[in-house]
This record gives structure tokens, C-alpha cells and sequence, in this order.
């Protein structure tokens, strides 16, 4: 336990304090976590906006500019794994659970509630669509994969630690290696337990309601203990494993089995129309891009309401998502180019989503429109209630439990490793000790917060730290610019003077 740093011990008491608050007055909590949250979106709508574009930016200007066949290692380092495992992790670290439980509800919302046209008319499921595609799209991985290099960069070409903290050296120099460097590091650890803890509890009602639609068990906190308590086991015997064994074999089971309940639903449902929608909504989504990046409706009070609980939400949440995904992103990257990885994290999971998201909105919203009203169901529900319409439905129900059981433990296991990773000084290969303590504290927050009706303010405090975190992106991208604009130098220089024979 000598690896442990201060960061560690740091964390777990603001943790165990806001879980504290949360269970002793979980209204008070949830108030004013709300508040602050409301305030930060109502406030900073046009920074979140034009941050996250700018990180859009960047992550196109990397691609096409020379830096980009810099490897993330030295020049002669392979990949440590092959494309498929890698892509297979990363999505399923980045996405996972988010996309079964989104997959037909936020679409549906879209549709019955739509930013600008009527609700339940074709211009909304066209909305609906496009706008699905935008909250999961390029923009929401270019801000992982911003985290993630500037991480695989200092970390496996130029050696440093592998913590956020490193990353702001050639802007903050030598404080990192203070108490200022801990407090960046404490915020990455804290919106990682957080954001996983809640993501956890949602996963665990997910599955709770789809048991309790197939099989009329009760949707309740029982229930739920049991299931956060069966994953808990089987993600920490993997985390036990390593990345090569249990993350790895988990992964590409997680891409099997979503390929194969896409594959499904499309044949089971509206086939043609699913590509005629996606093919329309990729369309509308390039041609609208622009103005949907940059609209914030400040005339207009009820659509700018409409953009503070979504799309600013959703930039918000994937901020405070990117320390957890970024610095597992980073981990499994190294021996890939620039070009490579930014292609790779940028394009292809936006792709598959925007697949997910076409047959399954597709399929939610003519259900909806046979008659069939969804909108009585829970959240948890609604993909349920959309299988039990079709044939095979009890098999598509299974296999959607599995694989979110399985993006639930793959999710938790990553987790545990990237906490480990950051509070033991940036060690590749945390003790497993650590990763237990963390693995057993992600699942206790995910009970207490369930038991106590706190999720909701836990969410909201994710939201909170995110906005502290985003500077810290800010000032990372100012860092690999200024680190990778030098090495193009020396690059140069390097090349001329082969060419000359010196």
C-alpha cells in the first residue's frame, strides 16, 4: 500500500462526505446540488457551447496537420492491442450502458417533445433524430479523445506519470508536482467515482426493470442490492484478471452481443425505414451541424429551456465523464499515431451509435405511433415495452439484460483500474488491493445513493464538477499544442539534417 498517494485518501473523504449528506438530508442535498447545476447551465450555456466546438476543432486540426504521424510511444512501438479489441474497449469504457438505456427513450422525448417543431409530427421524428445523433455523435468523443491523448502523449513519449496533473506541465511547470497538481488530480477522481457510482445505480434499475417486465419480479431496492451486489463480484474478479484477460475478453463479448441485438432489431423491425432514417438523419446532422453547435436560443425562453436539459447537459456530462474515459482510452492506445487514434476515437464509435440510435429510436417511435403508448412506461422500461410488441421478444429481452450486465461490469472494471491508475501515482499496474477498495466503494455509493433517492443529486454534482474540469481541458489542449508544435520542430530539424548527412 506504499504506492498509495495523498490523492487517494483525499477523494474518499470528500466522497464519503457528499454520500453522507445525500443519505442524512437527501431533499437538502438534491436542492441545492440543482441549483448550482440550473445556475451552471443557465450561466455557462454559451462556454460549454463554444468550448466544446473548439475541442471539435482541434481534434480536426490534429488529423490532417503533420504532428499527426507522431506515434503515442516511441517510433518503433506496436500497438499493444489489435484494432478490433481496441475499438471494442473504447467504445465499450466510452458508451456502454448509455446507449441501451438511451437507445429508444431519448429519441421517443425527442419526438413527443421536440426542440423546435411540433411534437409528434414528421418534422419532430426528424428532429428527433438528428439532434439524437448530435448529443452522441463527434462532438461528445472528441472530448474523450482530447483527455486521452494529451494523457498517451506525455505519458508514453515523453514518460511522464500517466495523471491528468502531468499533462499541465509545459503550462504550470513544476506545480504540478504540488498541491495544485493534486487538486486536479482529486477533481478527475472524484467526477470518476461519481459519474460511475451513478451510472451503476441507473444500470442496476435498468436491469431491475427489465427482470420485472420479463419475469414480474418486484422494481425495487431489494432487487436492486442484489443485482449491485452479483456485478460487484464478477467485475472485481475481473479487475483482478488485468487489462489483457478480463477487460479484453469482457469487451469484444460486450461487441458480439451488441452487434447482435442491432442486427436483430433491424430484421425484427421497420428495416427500410430504419435506413432511410439513418441515411436522412446523417444528412440533416452535417448540414445542420453549425447551427445546432452554436444554438442557444436566448430569446426564445422554453427552447433555451430545452437546450440547458439536453445538449448543454449532455456537453456537461461528457466533460465530467472524460477523466474516467480519457485516461482508460489513453491506457489501451499506446504504439498508434495521432492520425490513427483521433480517426479511430473520433468516427468510428459516433458511426455505430448513430446506427444504435437509428434502429432503435426508429423502431420506439412507430411503435408509439401504432397506437401503442410508451410514455406509460419508466425510462428503465420503454426498450422492453418495445420488444414485447414484436416477435422473439423474450429473446431480445435476454440478450439486452446480458449485455447490459455486461457493459455494467466492463464499465466498473475500467473504472477500477483508472482509479487505481490515478491515485497510486500513475502506476500502469495499480495494486489490486486498490482496485478492490475502489471497486467496493463505487458499488457502496451506487447502494447507499439508491436506497436514499439520492441519484438524482449525485448527478447533479457530477454536472457541478465538470465545470471546474473543463478549464483543466482547456489548458491541456494549450499544452499538447505547445508540446506537439516543439516536437514538429525538432522533427524538422532532425529530417534536414539526415538529409544533409549530418
Amino acid at each position: 500500500m506504499k504506492k498509495i498517494s495523498n490523492v487517494f485518501w483525499i477523494t474518499l473523504a470528500i466522497v464519503f462526505a457528499a454520500v453522507a449528506f445525500g443519505v442524512i438530508s437527501p431533499n437538502n442535498f438534491e436542492n441545492i446540488t440543482g441549483n448550482i447545476q440550473a445556475f451552471i447551465t443557465s450561466t455557462f450555456g454559451w462556454y460549454y457551447l463554444i468550448l466544446v466546438t473548439i475541442i471539435v476543432i482541434f481534434c480536426i486540426f490534429l488529423i490532417f496537420s503533420p504532428v499527426g504521424l507522431i506515434k503515442l510511444g516511441k517510433p518503433d512501438e506496436e500497438p499493444e492491442f489489435s484494432k478490433g479489441t481496441w475499438f471494442a474497449m473504447l467504445f465499450s469504457a466510452g458508451m456502454g450502458i448509455g446507449l441501451v438505456f438511451w437507445g429508444a427513450a431519448e429519441p421517443l422525448s425527442h419526438f413527443l417533445a421536440p426542440p423546435l417543431a411540433e411534437g409528434g409530427t414528421a418534422a419532430a421524428n426528424k428532429e428527433a433524430m438528428r439532434y439524437t445523433f448530435f448529443h452522441w455523435g463527434i462532438h461528445a468523443w472528441a472530448i474523450y479523445a482530447i483527455v486521452a491523448l494529451a494523457l498517451a502523449y506525455y505519458k508514453f513519449r515523453k514518460d511522464e506519470p500517466g495523471l491528468i496533473s502531468a499533462t499541465l506541465k509545459p503550462v504550470f511547470g513544476k506545480s504540478m508536482e504540488g498541491p495544485l497538481g493534486t487538486v486536479v488530480d482529486v477533481l478527475a477522481v472524484f467526477a470518476t467515482v461519481v459519474g460511475v457510482a451513478t451510472t451503476l445505480g441507473f444500470g442496476a434499475a435498468q436491469i431491475n426493470g427489465g427482470l420485472s417486465y420479463l419475469l414480474g419480479l418486484p422494481n425495487n431496492f431489494t432487487v436492486q442490492f442484489f443485482i449491485i451486489a452479483a456485478v460487484t463480484v464478477l467485475f472485481m474478479i475481473s479487475a483482478w484478471t488485468g487489462l489483457g484477460k478480463g477487460i479484453k475478453y469482457l469487451s469484444n463479448t460486450n461487441m458480439i452481443l451488441a452487434i447482435s441485438l442491432l442486427v436483430l432489431m433491424f430484421f425484427i423491425g421497420p428495416s427500410i425505414l430504419i435506413l432511410d432514417m439513418f441515411t436522412d438523419s446523417i444528412g440533416g446532422y452535417i448540414q445542420n451541424i453549425v447551427t445546432m453547435s452554436f444554438r442557444i436560443a436566448p430569446l426564445n425562453e422554453e427552447h433555451r429551456s430545452w437546450i440547458n436539459g439536453w445538449t448543454i447537459f449532455y456537453w456537461a456530462w461528457w466533460i465530467s465523464w472524460s477523466p474516467f474515459v480519457g485516461i482508460f482510452i489513453a491506457r489501451v492506445s499506446r504504439g498508434r499515431t495521432i492520425r490513427e487514434f483521433l480517426i479511430g476515437v473520433l468516427l468510428l464509435p459516433a458511426l455505430v451509435s448513430f446506427l444504435w440510435f437509428a434502429t432503435f429510436g426508429t423502431s420506439a417511435i412507430e411503435t408509439q405511433n401504432s397506437g401503442f403508448d410508451l410514455t406509460q412506461f419508466a425510462t428503465e422500461e420503454v426498450l422492453f415495452a418495445i420488444f414485447n410488441q414484436m416477435p422473439g421478444s423474450i429473446i431480445l429481452s435476454i440478450i439486452a439484460i446480458v449485455l447490459i450486465s455486461t457493459f455494467f461490469i466492463t464499465s466498473a472494471d475500467s473504472a477500477t483500474f483508472v482509479l487505481g491508475m490515478q491515485t497510486t501515482y500513475g502506476s500502469l499496474t495499480p495494486p489490486n488491493t486498490v482496485k478492490l477498495t475502489w471497486g467496493i466503494a463505487q458499488s457502496t455509493v451506487a447502494l447507499i445513493l439508491l436506497y436514499s433517492g439520492g441519484l438524482q443529486a449525485l448527478q447533479n454534482a457530477l454536472i457541478i464538477a465538470a465545470f471546474p474540469f473543463s478549464f483543466i481541458i482547456l489548458f491541456m489542449m494549450i499544452s499538447l499544442y505547445r508540446s506537439l508544435t516543439k516536437e514538429k520542430k525538432e522533427l524538422g530539424l532532425y529530417f534536414k539534417q539526415k538529409k544533409k548527412g549530418v
